[in-house]
Order: C-alpha cells, then structure tokens, then sequence
C-alpha cells in the first residue's frame, strides 16, 4: 500500500484497536488470583529496583482489586508503607501501616527488616492503639460498599480541555477526596490534580496540553480521610482510554445501491484512496434509487 494511503487509514485503525481494548473478555475464574499476585510481584520488584513512585502507583491499582486475599492485603500495605517511609512521606507511610493493622492487630515487622522501618511501624502501631484501634477490621464488617460510575467519553478533541463527570455511591461518607491520574498515549508517568467532589458527583479536567493524539489514558481514584484508596474507575495498569483523533478530514462517498447490489463502491473508495485529490467523488443512480455514503478519515 502506498505510504500515504496507509497514513490516511491510520486514524480508522486506531480506533478500531481502542475500541477493541474496550471490549469484555471472558477470563476464567482462576486466573484472577494469579494476575494479582503479578501486580504485587511488579510493586514488590520496582520497590527493590528503587523506583518508589511507580511501585506505589502499582500496589495502589493492586489494592483496589476485588480479588484480593487477606495476605495480598497484608502484602500491599506493608510494601506501600516500606516506600513511603523511604520517600519520608510520613503521613501516607503511616496511614498504609494502621490499614495493615486493622486486617491483622499483632502484626509486626520481621527483624531482618532495616531498624529504620521497624521503628516506624512500632511507632505507627503504638499511636494507633493509644486511639483505640481507629478502622480495625472488626468495626467496618457493616460498612457499605463504595462505588463510582463513569462513563469515557467516545473521543476527545485535540488540544482541548477534556472535562468528566462521575457519580459516587458512598453510603457510609469515607470518600474524602478524589484525584484524576492521566497521561498522553500509553507508556510514561501519570499526572494527577484533585477532582471536584459534590456530594454524590464528581467533576475532574484533563488539561488541554494533555490532550493529543493518538490517545489519552487515566483514571480516577477515591480516598479516605487517612489517604487510603477506596474505591476507583480504572487504575494504573488498566487505565481507561479515550482516543483523540489528528485533525482528519472526512470525506463522504455516495454509493449507489440497485436491486440490492452495491455499484462500484469498491472502484469509488479506491480511486479516491489512491488519487491524494480533495474532491468529493458522487455518483448518481437513476431517480429512485436508494444512495447510501460511505465516510472515510483522510488525512492532509
């Protein structure tokens, strides 16, 4: 195919892949256990290669999985608390560590750990029982869960500020805040800014430098007032998609249709295809007859 008709088909490829991406899959039930440890080996091994931010990203999008087990959990927050404590971000370190605690009260760190780590959790725990074991397991088994409903838009214009809206389910008030992760095309950092939130809706931005072709991916996550994720639409590893088109033109060809026959579509489509000419090729049947236009993407 010449290099400029594969150009002028990109754009309908593209689409057609994202939406691809879009559709449900069947997975068998077994296999959910097993991505999930994946995605806590991932944090696991980006914690040791020293790359704190994107580790955390990671065992976020792992926490929120309906999936997990007890241990995962157990797994999740001690990792989210090792990096922080190494970014000396105390407040979150601190948070992660009373999550794990109200799943298992006596835990305690391994020796083999850094004393810089275990002083921590000892500290973090000792605090938490003075306050009389705030969010232990036991005290949310009634809590109602949270749910946030969003749906992406079908495509985004280039250049232009993307505004979204969700709607939170929260029965029990623990959402505090919501941030919107985004980023321009598939690999790279996810930037974030703090979503609206109003009552049961929620408005968030994706700034305009961010929004340019071919794809924009983010997410939405939930938190409680001691900055734990609660509830999410997307994450990090399966962030939602919303392709952002690179200014094609569309190009209208009517075809005619008698007796239940296409007539020359596939010469139209062609010739127009192959010609790299701005006109728009009509034809016409006799009166009567039903026309039926075929739109194709072309780019300049």
């Amino acid at each position: 195919m010449h290099p400029r008709t594969q150009r002028w088909f990109a754009p309908l490829a593209l689409l057609v892949a994202v939406h691809a991406t879009g559709l449900s899959t069947a997975v068998p039930a077994f296999a959910a256990p097993a991505a999930q440890q994946d995605l806590i080996q991932r944090g696991r091994a980006q914690f040791d290669d020293q790359q704190y931010e994107e580790s955390i990203q990671t065992l976020s999008a792992a926490l929120l999985r309906p999936s997990n087990t007890k241990a995962q959990k157990l797994d999740v927050y001690r990792l989210l608390a090792l990096n922080y404590i190494t970014l000396n971000r105390k407040d979150e370190a601190e948070s992660a560590v009373r999550g794990l605690l109200a799943l298992q009260p006596d835990y305690a760190l391994p020796t083999s750990e850094s004393p810089r780590f275990r002083d921590f959790f000892a500290a973090a725990k000792q605090k938490w029982e003075a306050e009389g074991r705030p969010g232990y397991v036991k005290e949310a088994v009634n809590l109602a869960p949270i749910t946030m409903l969003h749906n992406s838009p079908a495509q985004a214009d280039r250049k232009k500020q993307l505004d979204l809206t969700a709607t939170l389910t929260d029965p029990d008030h623990r959402v505090t805040s919501v941030k919107l992760f985004y980023r321009h095309g598939s690999t790279g950092d996810f930037e974030s800014n703090d979503a609206e939130v109003d009552g049961e809706h929620v408005r968030a931005t994706i700034p305009a430098e961010a929004v340019v072709p071919t794809i924009v991916e983010y997410y939405l996550q939930g938190f409680d007032k001691a900055g734990v994720g609660v509830v999410s639409r997307g994450d990090s590893e399966a962030p939602l998609r919303i392709p952002v088109p690179d200014g094609a033109k569309a190009w209208f060809l009517p075809v005619v249709i008698s007796g239940g026959v296409v007539v020359a579509a596939a010469a139209i489509i062609a010739g127009v295809l192959l010609s790299g000419k701005g006109s728009t090729t009509q034809t016409k049947g006799p009166p009567g007859t039903p026309t039926t236009a075929v739109t194709i993407n072309i780019g300049n």
